[in-house]
């Protein structure tokens, strides 16, 4: 046992805890900034949590499902640590539906929602002097999982004016022998893009090329409203390995049931010549898995949910983001440089010499939560400073509120020249 030192502190126990932003955290610093005294209710457009709103549930067959299998009495014990072999089987043949092979349940792995899926992939790459490329802006845990586990983070832009499509160029830059992997997130958090066929083909030849897979965050999937049909990274799964991320949480609007899946889409096998997948398996032995119930309930929520509901969802969502494009149109200095597609999130350009005593993104969202009781994500927490991320999974009234209050805020804050 370790020797405890006179200063309370243990020997060789010091940790450098990276210092990267996550939305969580800034959220909750955001809502430390709200008035108390101010009697308006407060309006987040800061998380993807579409359940906070009344006109977002999920289905009854979801819960049913669960009820049911909670109720059979069946689920009570551990399931394998890869998943229930019924689960997996569920999901390879859900994800089948849109690809031009077939998955097999080995294929699958079950973690804890999307973020457990993100850890796992990262965890299986890392290696001294290894580097993963990511996109600028991101979903900031990507950093923050690469930052624990001593992966070195190289960004590529994506560009705005082009709908947000990857730097194809930067890529083939930035990478090296030491590059590992790339991220696609599509559709996209935080920008709301949805990729066509032919840009995600380009993508997939660039990381063959490279001989670097491909991880492919689907968190989103399906839930495309623009002219570009969602199309999985898989398709292009004999050209590269993908490793395809996923989870029930937006597309069922269930985030809190931390259902979520790990697949590898690799129809030529290079995963198990190369022992990745064995490597896998010991992997999730040390992990814990979703609830075991909730998992037996996922073969029937996707066997047997009507295509009626996720209409409904992309109905609510395609609404959602026109109201928000067309009243930031009326804020001067706030621009949006390409209207949303998919996902629930889009990102705004501040135009900050049309303000006055705001410094920049992060001051402009405190002092937003401070005033109007709204809270915005700031740019930088996705690596854009000076840009907003506003998600618009929220209820029409609620975001038409909010947006006024923006409007507000901006008017009292322009400089008059």
């Amino acid at each position: 046992m370790e020797k405890v030192k006179e200063s309370g502190t243990m020997n060789n126990c010091e940790v450098e805890t990276p210092k990267n932003i996550t939305i969580k955290g800034i959220i909750s610093l955001l809502m430390q900034s709200v008035d108390e005294k101010c009697d308006r209710s407060v309006i987040s457009l800061g998380m993807g949590d579409p359940s906070a709103y009344s006109c977002f549930h999920t289905t009854p067959i979801a819960q049913h499902a669960v009820v049911d299998a909670f109720q059979s009495d069946k689920f009570n014990g551990y399931s394998p640590t890869v998943g229930l072999p019924q689960t997996r089987r569920a999901i390879a043949d859900y994800l089948s539906r849109d690809l031009p092979y077939k998955l097999s349940s080995d294929d699958v792995f079950i973690t804890s929602g999307c973020t457990q899926a993100i850890d796992v992939a990262l965890t299986m790459l890392a290696r001294p002097s290894a580097n993963i490329l990511l996109p600028r802006p991101c979903f900031p845990i990507y950093e923050l999982c690469a930052a624990f586990r001593g992966l070195e983070v190289r960004r590529f832009d994506l560009l705005p004016d082009k709908g947000w499509e990857v730097d194809r160029d930067a890529i083939e830059v930035l990478a090296d022998q030491n590059t590992v992997a790339l991220v696609i997130i599509n559709p996209g958090n935080p920008c709301g893009n949805v990729y066509s066929y032919q840009h995600l083909k380009e993508i997939a030849d660039i990381a063959e090329k490279l001989k670097i897979l491909v991880i492919a965050d689907e968190v989103y999937g399906h839930l495309a409203f623009g002219k570009n049909p969602f199309v999985p990274m898989g398709v292009f799964g004999s050209t590269v390995p993908v490793l395809t991320l996923g989870s029930l949480s937006k597309r069922w609007i269930v985030p809190g049931w931390r259902l979520g899946w790990f697949v590898t889409t690799d129809p030529s096998g290079k995963f198990i010549k190369t022992k990745v997948v064995e490597h896998i398996k010991k992997y999730f032995d040390i992990l814990g898995g979703p609830a075991t119930f909730i998992q037996a309930a996922v073969p029937y929520i996707l066997e047997q949910t009507d295509e009626v509901f996720f209409k409904k969802t992309i109905n609510i969502l395609k609404q959602a983001s026109e109201i928000c494009c067309d009243r930031i149109k009326e804020i001067p200095c706030i621009t949006c440089p390409h209207k949303p597609q998919g996902s629930m999130a889009v990102m705004m350009k501040l135009n900050l010499p049309l303000l006055d005593d705001i410094s920049d993104d992060i001051d402009f969202c405190f002092k937003l939560a401070k005033e109007e009781s709204v809270i915005i994500l700031p740019g930088t927490a996705v690596g854009l400073k000076d840009w907003l991320r506003i998600t618009f999974a929220a209820d029409p009234a609620s975001l038409e509120e909010a947006l006024v209050r923006v409007k507000s805020f901006c008017q009292r804050h322009t400089k008059f020249i």
